[in-house]
């Protein structure tokens, strides 16, 4: 695909991912964030983290959580983005956000995004959307906000030592909780 060809969201399939996409979901996430292969987009880690993004365990945590989806995004049958959906009493959590590099900058991310907050919206008729990005990632932070979420300063320690997260390779790593409100939201907002 072209990324400058704005992306056409009818030629966009969302489905439940099953077990079956296991191994397609991990190869799909590691690619976004880790690793030479996630530098063709602008969604990298690479510089601040090494190692592993998640894994089959990780993947197969989220698909089987009785309160939350794994949403793969197909194009002509291909996996091409996915993103996890959990619900969380009055607000949904927002996860696991990969889309293929080659891809990234083409409007798919928000396309995405909108789907998923509409789609928590319509399942569990939360008013809110929340997520939790490492607070160093000033970029992606920003393209977040001009999606309407907004920072809430309330920052959670990144798992130094726990190799599942990845190897820090700063000390100064947190996630910061971005919070959004998604009641009645259409898909133009925060464009």
């Amino acid at each position: 695909m072209d990324t400058a060809t704005p992306p056409d969201s009818a030629r966009l399939t969302f489905r439940d991912a099953t077990e079956s996409d296991v191994p397609a979901l991990v190869s799909l996430i590691e690619s976004a964030y880790r690793g030479d292969s996630s530098r063709a987009g602008w969604t990298t880690e690479a510089d601040i983290l090494q190692g592993q993004r998640t894994d089959e365990q990780g993947v197969r945590e989220v698909l089987d959580a009785p309160a939350g989806r794994l949403l793969a995004v197909e194009r002509g049958g291909e996996l091409v983005a996915c993103c996890q959906l959990e619900h969380r009493v009055d607000a949904a959590y927002f996860g696991m956000f990969a889309v293929r590099p080659g891809l990234q900058g083409g409007g798919l991310g928000k396309l995405i995004i909108a789907e998923a907050e509409r789609t928590a919206r319509e399942s569990w008729g939360v008013g809110e959307m929340h997520m939790t990005v490492i607070s160093v990632r000033e970029d992606l932070i920003a393209w977040y906000e001009r999606r309407g979420y907004r920072r809430t300063g309330r920052l959670t320690p990144f798992p130094y030592g726990d190799e599942r997260f990845g190897v820090p390779q700063r000390d100064d790593l947190a996630f910061e909780l971005l919070v959004k409100n998604i009641e009645g939201s259409g898909a133009g907002e925060g464009a």
